[in-house]
C-alpha cells in the first residue's frame, strides 16, 4: 500500500497529466476548427469566384447578341441611320425615349379626361 504522501504525489501527477491532455485536446480542437474554417472560407471564395465568372460570361454573351441584333436593325434602316446614330448618340437616345413614351401612351389603357 501507498502511504498518504506517495498517494498525494501520484494524484498530483495524474492531475497534471490530465491537465496537459486536456490542454492538448483543446489546442488540437481549436487548430482543427481553424483549419476547417479556413477550408470553408476558401471553398466559398472559389464558389463565388466561379459564379461571378459564369455570370460575367453569360451577360457578356447576351449583350453581344443584343448589340448584334440592334446593329442589324439599324443597318436595315434607310438613310445611313446607324452611322448617324453613332455620330449623335444623344439624338438617338432622345428619339428612343420619345418613341417609348409614344408607344406607352398608345398601348396604355385609355384614361377618362376630367373635362
Amino acid at each position: 500500500m501507498m502511504n498518504d504522501k506517495a498517494f498525494e504525489n501520484k494524484v498530483n501527477r495524474d492531475v497534471d497529466h490530465a491537465k496537459k491532455d486536456i490542454a492538448t485536446l483543446r489546442d488540437d480542437g481549436v487548430t482543427g476548427l481553424s483549419r476547417r474554417f479556413e477550408q470553408l472560407a476558401d471553398d466559398t471564395r472559389k464558389t463565388i469566384t466561379d459564379a461571378v465568372s459564369t455570370v460575367n460570361k453569360t451577360v457578356g454573351k447576351g449583350l453581344s447578341q443584343y448589340n448584334a441584333k440592334v446593329q442589324d436593325v439599324a443597318d436595315r434602316v434607310p438613310g445611313g441611320f446607324s452611322k448617324k446614330a453613332v455620330g449623335y448618340p444623344w439624338v438617338t437616345i432622345t428619339i428612343s425615349l420619345v418613341l417609348g413614351l409614344l408607344l406607352g401612351a398608345l398601348l396604355k389603357p385609355g384614361r377618362q379626361s376630367l373635362g
